[in-house]
Order: structure tokens, then sequence, then C-alpha cells
């Protein structure tokens, strides 16, 4: 291809991004290590309607956004720009956006020097090998064996890999051989631009479960908080109107007013001050009476 064309196509590549880059909101950067090629066409057409997928270099990323000089912050953007990246245009949110391809990864056989997506247990059972070397692999991966009706077993159930440990190539190929799939592939966000914001990838982070205890947790406080205060709100009117009515009946009671919706309890408040002053009445007239002397001697 001559020159002149050459700087054609990539002045009008680099349009192309700075057009996008203004016609969406946000601006995320994945990293497509490990990421298959069939893997990322059926995750264009999951997202075909939420996202836009580009492929390019990181030069050309660098030049167009020295063209979006009216985009608070996006340059600091570029200082996040190595290796080889898609990156994502959408004006959905950012976080909705990692779920999104959270759920898209896929369970894979690990290779050696990948990466445990998670802690790995190899179960006790029969492993439908036949005896041979199979044997001292599963025993170097730390798994103890016996043979049985011409097949391998697995004696117990062996962690033999904690998230985030790296798998050396002897236990990835005892994983491969038992069908154990180890290792996550996908697209996992490194940086997003929110319309001014810069997101990293640790900070893209979600835990969905713990999130929602401390909005649960948070709820409950803010709800106790604004009962304490007696701060009338949509949600605690009702309670707070019942409090209110049941203090307010106690203090009734107590004072002995007399309505509607006092008159009941009172009258057996009444009747039960009144026995219990019977007795006691009885206890003192029998404590007062004289004792016959014949029945004393």
């Amino acid at each position: 291809m001559p020159p002149s064309r050459r700087v054609s196509e990539k002045a009008k590549e680099v349009e192309e991004i700075r057009n996008l880059i203004h016609q969406y909101r946000v601006l995320g950067m994945a990293s497509l290590q490990k990421v298959r090629a069939t893997q990322l066409q059926e995750l264009r057409r999951k997202l075909k309607d939420t996202a836009l997928l580009r492929v390019t270099k990181n030069t050309v990323m660098r030049w167009a956004i020295d063209q979006c000089g009216d985009k608070p912050g996006l340059k600091e953007f570029m200082e996040h720009l190595s290796g080889t990246s898609i990156f994502l245009f959408t004006n959905l949110n950012p976080f909705r956006l990692v779920l999104l391809l959270q759920k898209s990864r896929v369970k894979t056989v690990a290779r050696a020097g990948d990466v445990a997506a998670q802690d790995v247990k190899v179960p006790a059972g029969n492993t439908g090998l036949p005896p041979g070397r199979i044997i001292s692999q599963l025993n170097a991966a730390g798994l103890a064996t016996r043979i049985e009706a011409g097949s391998v077993w697995i004696t117990r159930e062996t962690m033999v890999a904690r998230k985030g440990q790296v798998i050396d190539e002897t236990l990835a190929s005892v994983l491969s051989k038992l069908g154990i799939k180890p290792v996550e592939t996908g697209l996992t966000m490194k940086l997003a631009y929110d319309d001014g914001t810069l997101i990293t990838e640790e900070q893209m982070q979600l835990d969905l479960e713990e999130t929602r205890r401390s909005l649960e947790e948070a709820h409950v406080h803010a709800f106790n908080l604004s009962l304490s205060a007696a701060y009338p709100l949509p949600e605690n009117i009702d309670f707070l109107l019942q409090r209110t009515h049941l203090e307010a009946y106690r203090l009734a009671i107590n004072a002995s007013v007399l309505n509607r919706e006092t008159a009941a309890d009172l009258v057996r408040k009444a009747h039960v001050e009144m026995l219990s002053l019977s007795r006691r009445i009885a206890m003192t007239k029998e404590e007062a009476a004289p004792v016959d002397p014949v029945q004393k001697g």
C-alpha cells in the first residue's frame, strides 16, 4: 500500500474514533488477552444493541483523543494505553457493562501459566482413565489414587489450586484429562471514561452479594434512626403513627383518662385493683383477729 494511502486510511480511522468518542458517553478499554475470536464474535452479537466494540491500535486512539479537547479528563485515559486492547463505546452505565462482560465469561481448560478463577477441587471417584502414566501424573498433582475394575480412581476430594494461583504445566495437563475447567476467559474491563470521570479496574470490581448486604444494613440503620428521631417519611409513617398511638394510649391508661378507646381497659384495670385491694383487706383482718385461748392451748 502506498504511504499516502496508509496515511489516508489512518486519518480516516482517527476521524471515526473521534466521532465515536463524541457520540457515546462512555469509553471503555478491555484486555484481549486469552480471548478467542469465536468468543469475541459472540460478545459482539450479544452487545450489538448496547455497546460498540472496536479493535484499534493504541497510537490511533491517542491521536483521536488528542482531537477531543472538549472532553474533560479524557487525556488521562491515554496514560493507560498499553498492550492489546479492545475499546467499547456505550451509553450504558460502566458498572452495568462490567456485569454484562462478567456474565459472558466462559470456563475453559487451563494451560501452563493460567490463573485459577476459583478454588479448584478434584472430586473423589472414578476418572474413567486406564492405568498407566496417568497415575504418576495424578500423584504429582497431589492426588491419591487406586486401581479398581481397570480404571484409576481418586480416593479423596483434593484441593489442587487456590483462587488466583498460577497453574503449572503438570496440573494443567491433569485437569485437562479430568475434564476440569478452572480458567475463565472473556473481556476484562481495565478502564472506563464516563463523561469526565475515569474509573479504574479496581474500582469496577463488584461483589453484588456484599453490596446488597451493605445496602440492606444501611437501610435498616437509616430506618431505625428515622424512627428514633420521629422524622416522618413515606417509608416509616405507618410505624410512627402506630407507635404514637400506643404511647398515647398507655399515657391515657396511666392517667385514667376515660374515652371510648380506654373505657374497657380502665374498667378491667379498676376491677383488678379492686380484687387486689379486697385480698389485702381480708389478709389484714385475719392478721388482726384475736386468737382463741382454747385453740391456742
